[in-house]
């Protein structure tokens, strides 16, 4: 029995009669979790984890038809056991578990395997056919521990208030923005958002994430306001006339691209973090050997030279799919 083909609308389990993450409109859409790329608008029905709904609702409209789960709560669809299993990409992030007549077939959407905080942790789950995102399947991607890279962050804006400037710090508004919050260190100074990161966080309050409720950046707050404290902005805003508010400041950029020299001078900020919510090289590995899966199916990212490496090196049997998820989420 086949469980998963790849559509013109994107991934479909036929038994079930449902789609994972579709690209196009569909009847039935299981979402693996909120960005962009992988919860799109116009699909009939959604089903998703809890902590996702605030957010979907949000970008796709109140009116969406949506049904929310808990990580391991079990659905019957047409004979198929769907479950929904930490991933710990973002807040409701969640690996997809399709089960009928004895076969296991599992859609991870994207995910992480270091625990951040404030996601569900990962958790490898046993199955037959694994689908696994690669977008640093890289032997040069390593991520260093979350904590350090944390004590950067803090150091840097800790300087730059000490120099009287603020700090303007990019990171992409669901899912980032959050963790970020997380770790800061608040001691240092006032923290403020971006409208769309400020709206992304009152939804994911509203749906019970434990995060800091920061003030978002608006037109009768005084520059005196901002000295020396640090403002969480969504990519989209970098260069445009909304930064002037916050002169004289420094900019940073969390991103796992940080990683390879260069991009943070073609992204102009004056500092670049290698903070990503994906798995590295490494992560990605004891990802899919942790399924034990006989088959892994790869998506966006470094496919071919990531598959070469499982079939040679691990034995395992990967093929590349070509789907229409993106490496980051789009803005």
């Amino acid at each position: 029995m086949q469980l998963l083909e790849l559509t013109d609308s994107g991934l479909y389990c036929p038994p079930a009669g449902i789609f994972i993450d579709p690209w196009r409109p569909v009847d039935m859409a299981v979402i693996t979790h909120a960005h962009s790329d992988h919860s799109r608008w116009g699909m009939k029905h959604y089903l998703a984890h809890h902590d996702s709904a605030e957010v979907m609702k949000l970008r796709l409209g109140q009116e969406i038809s949506l049904e929310t789960v808990d990580y391991g709560q079990e659905i019957l669809m047409n004979g198929v056991k769907i479950s929904l299993h930490p991933a710990g990409h973002i807040p409701g992030s969640s690996q997809i578990r399709l089960e009928c007549k004895g076969r296991i077939a599992v859609v991870s959407g994207d995910y992480k395997v270091e625990d951040d905080g404030l996601s569900t942790p990962f958790e490898p789950v046993k199955c037959h056919e694994f689908v696994s995102e690669c977008t640093f399947g890289l032997p040069i991607y390593k991520w260093e521990s979350q904590k350090e890279i944390f004590n950067q962050i803090n150091s840097w804006w800790k300087a730059n208030a000490s120099e009287g400037r603020n700090s303007v710090l990019f990171a992409y508004s669901l899912g980032k923005a959050q963790r970020i919050l997380k770790h800061l260190d608040m001691s240092i100074g006032k923290v403020f958002t971006h409208g769309a990161v400020w709206n992304t966080n009152q939804a994911l309050l509203n749906s019970g994430v434990d995060i800091p409720d920061v003030p978002k950046v608006t037109q009768d707050i005084p520059k005196s306001e901002f000295k020396g404290s640090l403002i969480i902005a969504p990519p989209s805003a970098m260069g445009t006339p909304w930064m002037r508010k916050f002169s004289p400041y420094r900019t940073g950029i969390c991103s796992g691209w940080m990683a390879i020299r260069g991009t943070r001078r073609r992204r102009a900020a004056d500092r670049g973090f290698v903070l990503s919510d994906h798995a590295d090289w490494e992560g990605l590995i004891s990802a899919i050997e942790g399924t034990e899966a006989e088959k892994v199916y790869l998506t966006h990212g470094s496919t071919a030279s990531f598959g070469k490496f499982l079939q040679e090196e691990k034995e395992i049997d990967a093929v590349e799919l070509q789907t229409l998820f993106g490496e980051e989420e789009v803005e």
